[in-house]
């Protein structure tokens, strides 16, 4: 440990605890992270570690395993009292270590693009835990990239990353205006359905075994008229009860598997 802190008023500290809000984080371009499965999942991306700050009284076998990782990454450590560390956590995690990491940036053309490739955007949707599980049953079901269009909360929002139960750093995500992510799925001959509740077809009607792209709202707003070219299929998930709409994350991971069983079956079939 290069450091001992016992006061919470400490600039090192301080300066952390500001990554909490999404204007430290943009500011500090930088973001915190909570957990030791969150934590590691970032390590094994190859996140750049800035600093780590670690409660010994707390951590336990995993965590000082991880504290290695750490340390071999090249990430500095300060030794925190419980106190100076609940200033720092995120709701109520006490797994004894936070991180504080460079945010990982790509963009459309960094994104690999194969013949198979299932893609989520995601436009202009605002609460980032439903973001996180968007990418959590993305990784889940085999999806290749998020897209956040029109972004209404930033990528790395402490309860995306929560929700995604740190998946969020090994799934390629990019964030962009819908301008640009439409062009982009033009480009490369994505065919694009697009989540509506007026949507022509029934979400077991289509077929998603090629490149396509699955575009989710908000519940409160829905997609944007961008999405009603003629290069967009629309699809609805059927609604038996008084409600309108599923959460989004729901919507997603209802469709994510579609297409996997889908993706599945003709595997089987063809011998593959």
């Amino acid at each position: 440990m290069t450091e001992i802190i016992s006061s919470r008023h400490n600039p090192r500290v301080k300066l952390a605890a500001k990554l909490r809000d999404r204007r430290g984080r943009r500011e500090q371009r930088r973001i915190i992270i909570d957990g030791i499965r969150e934590i590691q999942r970032a390590l094994d991306a190859d996140v750049e570690f800035i600093e780590a700050f670690v409660c010994d009284e707390l951590l336990e076998e995993s965590g000082h395993r991880l504290q290695q990782g750490l340390s071999r990454a090249g990430c500095d450590f300060a030794s925190v009292t419980p106190s100076v560390l609940e200033k720092l956590v995120f709701g109520d995690r006490s797994d004894g270590i936070i991180a504080v990491a460079k945010p990982p940036v790509l963009q459309l053309n960094d994104l690999t693009v194969h013949a198979e490739m299932l893609v989520a955007v995601l436009e202009n949707v605002e609460k980032p835990g439903n973001v996180g599980a968007v990418i959590r049953s993305a990784d889940a079901s085999g999806v290749s990239a998020v897209i956040v269009a029109d972004a209404g909360t930033d990528l790395y929002n402490p309860n995306s990353i929560r929700a995604s139960a740190g998946t969020i750093f090994s799934m390629p995500l990019v964030a962009c205006s819908s301008d640009e992510a439409l062009s982009w799925l033009r480009q490369h001959a994505f065919r694009i359905f697009a989540t509506r509740v007026d949507g022509a077809i029934d979400y077991t009607s289509a077929y998603y075994a090629d490149r396509i792209a699955f575009i989710l709202g908000s519940e409160a707003d829905g997609l944007s008229d961008l999405w009603k070219g003629e290069a967009v299929e629309s699809i609805l998930l059927p609604m038996r009860g008084v409600g309108d709409s599923l959460n989004v994350s729901v919507t997603a991971a209802i469709l994510f598997y579609e297409a996997l069983r889908q993706r599945e079956l003709r595997s089987r079939q063809s011998g593959v």
